[in-house]
């Protein structure tokens, strides 16, 4: 019977966001809220489901929670599909910076967020997929990639 293995990876901080992995142990786990799915490819509704996920403690602060990620266009930067990423709630962005964002108070999105002269441009870390344009009141930013919560299944 399969077993699932799981691996924790924290960001370090002012490194870009391929690079800024560290795997830490899975020691000291906290529970946080794990609300829905955030989709990394086309935005989708947000449903939020209630459930919890555990994290190491070093990756939760004080508005920690975690969401599912569905889709690809995040791989350049070493999320994928079906991992939970751990997210540090924040109503600001950096320029450059992974940010969940909601769209027309309707769709999440995981993306790099870029403030541009017409608005902002939210650019998948994926070459084969388009970025997408949008008025700066058309998104509201929800927070910051603060961890990654991976699992394996091991077959013996």
């Amino acid at each position: 019977m399969p077993q699932a293995s799981t691996h924790y990876l924290h960001r370090r901080p002012n490194l870009p966001m391929a690079e800024a992995w560290i795997r830490v142990e899975g020691e000291d786990l906290v529970e946080i809220p794990l609300l829905g799915d955030v989709s990394a490819g086309m935005p989708i509704e947000a449903c939020p489901t209630i459930g919890a996920i555990h994290a190491p403690s070093c990756m939760v602060r004080r508005n920690t929670y975690a969401l599912r990620v569905r889709g690809d266009s995040m791989i350049d930067c070493n999320i994928f599909d079906g991992d939970v990423i751990i997210i540090e709630r924040q109503e600001s962005a950096e320029n450059g910076e992974t940010a969940v964002v909601l769209i027309n108070q309707q769709e999440v999105t995981l993306k790099k967020l870029y403030i541009e002269k017409n608005g902002v441009r939210l650019q998948p870390a994926n070459e084969s997929m388009p970025p997408i344009y949008l008025k700066n009141s058309d998104i509201q930013v929800l927070g910051m990639v603060m961890g990654v919560v991976r699992q394996h299944e091991i077959t013996h």
